[in-house]
């Protein structure tokens, strides 16, 4: 009898919680301009850099083992690091497109679509992959945690350029440091 009052309790709480997050997210009045603003550009290189398999295969040559995991472990901080931020970025593009959806012109619809759907693809790769991370942080000698990301963010930054250009030609979207 205990367990169902327990259970009946614990319903509540999470029914009461699912409102309470659907109540915030409707009040909070978004425009595209400010959300536009809040996208935090990635440096592709930079990443790049840290997801090469042949700049980890460098490492590990060159580095005693103790000092080679040390320094990996700081890479896939940095990784995860990127990954955050591309994840964050994800969400608010498909608050943009979801924005841009009801857009008359057609092209723009479209690219809004194409938007979104990238951007959650990219926003569930980018979960996945911090899962994957924390997993190679516990044995860095483990493989490629975010490479899928890498390539899913460089499809969203096409994505969200055309939307840019479709919609405002002289502001564009903006969600790489070096495109």
């Amino acid at each position: 009898m205990t367990l169902a009052y327990l259970l009946v309790f614990a319903a509540v709480l999470a029914v009461s919680y699912l409102i309470y997050i659907t109540r915030q997210r409707t009040l909070q009045v978004r425009s595209d301009a400010s959300l536009a603003t809040r996208i935090q550009p990635i440096d592709i290189e930079a990443f790049r850099n840290l997801i090469d398999p042949a700049e980890r295969e460098y490492l590990r040559l060159r580095l005693p083992g103790p000092e080679f995991r040390a320094v990996q472990r700081k890479r896939l901080r940095a990784m995860a690091a990127y990954v955050k931020t591309a994840g964050r970025n994800a969400e608010l593009l498909i608050d943009i497109g979801e924005g841009a959806l009801s857009a008359s012109d057609p092209h723009a619809a479209e690219a809004a679509r194409q938007l979104i759907d990238n951007a959650l693809f990219l926003r569930r790769n980018a979960r996945f992959a911090l899962y994957r991370i924390r997993i190679a942080l516990a044995w860095p000698d483990s493989g490629r945690a975010a490479v899928a990301i890498l390539h899913g963010y460089e499809r969203l930054n096409g994505s969200a350029m055309l939307l840019g250009r479709l919609q405002n030609p002289s502001a564009p979207v903006r969600i790489s440091a070096t495109s």
